[in-house]
């Protein structure tokens, strides 16, 4: 496909997105179209004042051509703001409803496309590229269709008053043409460019703020200052760059308007001293030609902002044509008893040289707590993560209640799981949205108060400035760790899902704190089928079974003393574990 086709189908599929608000969309054409209308009538004014206004005082009253004069320019404003005016709203409600399709789009999208990308990079998405796609629908819109018809009436009108002399003006447009297309590719690799160095400066940004605790506590100010300050100089050179191209062909089109102007004055002159022309219609048709040159340069600067434009517009729809999560799939049945099988799952990720998964047989029977224990990279996350179907096995299948997962509508398949991660994920709105989050948003408040009773959390809650109403910041960051976990606790009570997949993290919390949420955790895993990322000496000890991963295989499995007398990996885990926690280390053993 050719570079020219593929800019029209963009451009094509960016009006598709005005198309709904063609009526606001026609007024603010008309009234463009009106404001481009009235430019002839000035230099018509002038001929008609030269020529019957001055030394023919009684032909017209004194007050006639101020009147008209103040008539146009009124007639202009009213016209020039209800096209101003319905092109911002549409600019506006195009900001709006991309980026409501790309946010709807991010939320849907795969966990490997997360992986492949920094959370920088698609915010720039959001709030930059699509911020420049109106400089494509709206911005050049609106100088092509008053520029383009201001120019044709200045054009009609010069050319009814000589049209010898308009001819020169149209030979200037070829040369033109030449010049902006030749700045144009160059400008749309550029501003690629530019975005993806924006890109960078959010990434940058995000990771500086999420950070500040460990960039101080490290000293690390100056290697962030001098990073930043590298990829900041990238992107202003980036800009730099785009203004040369942007402003380089503005001196060459405007030399050559200059031109083809100073040759039109000069036989102009020469045809007014053999008196084949009117005073007014030399001064019209001057007035004319001078009053050409600012459409003009509009039109012919046109190309850096659609270029822009145009390329804003392929970051954004290259965004929502990435595939979303597939929800296709039957109904899930009501899950009875979530017996949960592994047969034969293999799992490799995208560019990866091996297996992070190989061959894993499990067998997970309703109502009980498998740990999965081992050393780091063994597998044990990437497991737990087949559950939900963030990931699809390369290999084999997962049955649950001897359904296969892979074709349960994915909706209806997380609707029977809740999770419960490491990472503690809350958002900056209300205790009781965070806990009634999602579908469960409809609760009462009874619901969500015993959901956070039998979490331990009621009591801290009842203290905080506004109860449930209180908002607890960014990530919760107002709230300890513990309250945090406990939170999340209670947001999967309320969810009361039969499987719950357990990433336990209690390592890093003070003793009270950890006391409090391995009660609320051991309230959560009753009666329900649990996949425990284990963490903790006694939620490994106290499992129906433990299963030993090593480079994504499953090596060892059973009960906490079968494996201990079989003297194997699990032994030496448990063994080291044990050690540092009588010495006052942290057992990290099992991470």
């Amino acid at each position: 496909m050719t570079r020219g086709s593929n800019s029209r189908q963009t451009y094509l599929r960016l009006l598709g997105h005005v198309r709904p608000y063609w009526r606001i969309f026609l007024l603010a054409v008309l009234g463009m179209a009106a404001t481009a209308a009235t430019e002839p009538m000035l230099p018509a004014l002038l001929k008609s004042l030269f020529d019957s206004g001055f030394g023919n005082a009684g032909s017209h009253p004194v007050w006639y051509f101020p009147a008209l004069l103040i008539g146009i320019f009124l007639l202009r404003g009213v016209v020039g703001f209800v096209a101003d005016y319905s092109m911002a709203w549409i600019n506006n409600r195009l900001v709006a409803d991309l980026r409501n399709l790309m946010f709807r789009n991010l939320v849907s999208l795969p966990t490997d496309f997360y992986d492949a990308r920094s959370s920088g990079s698609l915010m720039s998405k959001l709030l930059y590229d699509v911020a420049g796609v109106t400089q494509a629908a709206t911005t050049v819109l609106t100088i092509a269709v008053r520029d383009t018809v201001t120019v044709a009436g200045l054009l009609g009108w010069l050319l009814y008053l000589n049209w010898k002399l308009t001819l020169i003006a149209f030979a200037v447009g070829p040369l033109i043409g030449l010049v902006v297309r030749a700045f144009g590719g160059r400008l749309r690799r550029l501003t690629r460019e530019a975005q993806d160095s924006m890109g960078r400066i959010n990434d940058e940004l995000s990771q500086a703020i999420r950070a500040h605790r460990v960039i101080k506590i490290f000293q690390g100010q100056e290697y962030e200052v001098a990073r930043f300050d590298a990829t900041n100089r990238l992107q202003r050179g980036l800009a730099m760059r785009q203004t040369v191209a942007s402003a380089g062909q503005g001196p060459f089109v405007q030399l050559l308007a200059a031109l083809a102007l100073a040759l039109i004055i000069g036989i102009a002159l020469r045809q007014s001293a053999a008196d084949q022309t009117t005073v007014g219609s030399f001064v019209g048709f001057i007035t004319a030609m001078l009053m050409l040159l600012a459409p003009t340069k509009r039109l012919t600067d046109i190309n850096a902002p659609l270029q822009r434009g145009l390329a804003a517009a392929e970051s954004v729809f290259n965004f929502l044509d990435e595939s979303i999560e597939n929800e296709a799939g039957e109904p899930a049945p009501a899950v009875s008893s979530a017996h949960i099988r592994f047969e034969g799952v293999c799992l490799r990720y995208a560019n990866a040289t091996r297996d992070a998964l190989i061959d894993i047989d499990l067998d997970i029977p309703a109502g009980s707590t498998v740990a999965l224990v081992g050393g780091s990279g063994g597998g044990k996350t990437t497991l737990a993560s087949l559950l939900p179907r963030f990931y699809l096995p390369t290999r084999g299948r997962i049955l649950i209640d001897g359904v296969d997962a892979a074709s349960l509508r994915l909706t209806d398949l997380r609707t029977h799981i809740a999770l419960v991660s490491q990472d503690v994920q809350l958002f900056n709105d209300s205790v009781k949205a965070n806990i009634a989050y999602g579908a469960m948003a409809g609760a009462t408040d009874a619901a969500v108060r015993d959901a956070a009773r039998a979490a331990h959390a009621l009591e801290f809650i009842e203290a905080l400035p506004q109860g449930f109403d209180t908002r607890i910041g960014e990530n919760g960051n107002r709230l300890s760790g513990g309250q945090r976990q406990r939170l999340a606790i209670a947001r999967a009570l309320l969810k009361n899902a039969p499987i719950l997949v357990l990433d336990e993290a209690t390592s890093a919390l003070d003793t009270e704190s950890e006391r409090a949420v391995q009660a609320a955790l051991e309230t959560l895993m009753q009666g329900r089928t649990t996949l425990v990322i284990a963490h903790r000496l006694s939620t490994i000890e106290r499992a129906d079974s433990i299963v030993v991963l090593d480079q994504g295989r499953i090596i060892e499995q059973g009960r906490h003393a079968e494996l201990l007398e079989l003297g194997g990996q699990y032994a030496k885990l448990w063994s080291l574990a044990n050690s540092q926690s009588l010495s006052g280390q942290i057992p990290d053993a099992f991470d």
